[in-house]
């Protein structure tokens, strides 16, 4: 378009020689055309900004249907979760050893009801499941002997670890409310959080739902 101004007169001379007159004529109309867009273009950006960026957004949305996956998936998938430490009975554990598998981290306190009522679930999803482990972080200001002292009373078939309060496992949040669960997916990524009591059916959901998808 700047060309075809810039020659100004000379554009009959150069164009309609080499087009004919309907060419230029046309040529001219698609110019003015672009000139329109750009005019109405520059206005929306002025009165409209949010109008523009709802449509950067939708495009973004299209792409990821098309299968490139959305900024929270790749969030997801890119997060790989390190847990090392020792349980309350002196084992060393490391959640990178149970790559492979499924993993289900369960965040909970003595003191949390519902926390003692999924125990037993996760302890039959444990023994029932090879595909998948348990690990339970005891989120509270206690030390291995009074754990061990209620694992007595509340016995569970998967290992313990106390976490120090103070100094949480930097790759999991601070937990809003207990219990919290996080199920790790066999690639170590974080596949699914739960927060509140779960079931060993919600847990089994979930890896049949991904299973499937994957």
């Amino acid at each position: 378009m700047f060309v075809l101004f810039g020659l100004g007169r000379w554009k009959h001379r150069i164009i309609r020689p080499l087009y004919g007159e309907w060419s230029l004529s046309m040529l001219w109309r698609y110019c003015m055309n672009l000139r329109v867009l750009g005019v109405v273009y520059a206005v929306l950006c002025v009165v409209c900004p949010g109008l523009l960026e709802a449509s950067a957004v939708s495009a973004v949305q299209k792409v990821s249907s098309a299968g490139v996956a959305d900024p929270a998936t790749q969030q997801r998938m890119a997060h790989r979760p390190r847990l090392q430490g020792k349980t309350v009975i002196g084992k060393p554990y490391d959640l990178a050893a149970h790559r492979g598998k499924w993993v289900l981290v369960n965040v909970w306190a003595t003191w949390c009801e519902p926390c003692l009522k999924e125990m037993p679930e996760l302890s039959a999803l444990y023994r029932r499941r090879r595909d998948v482990e348990v690990v339970g972080l005891a989120y509270e200001d206690s030390t291995p002997e009074e754990i061990l002292t209620f694992l007595r009373s509340h016995p569970v078939a998967y290992p313990i670890i106390l976490v120090d309060v103070s100094n949480p496992p930097k790759d999991f949040a601070v937990p809003r409310g207990l219990p919290m669960s996080y199920l790790i997916a066999p690639d170590g990524t974080v596949a699914k959080q739960f927060l509140g009591s779960i079931t060993a059916r919600d847990v089994e959901g979930v890896i049949g739902t991904m299973g499937k998808a994957g």
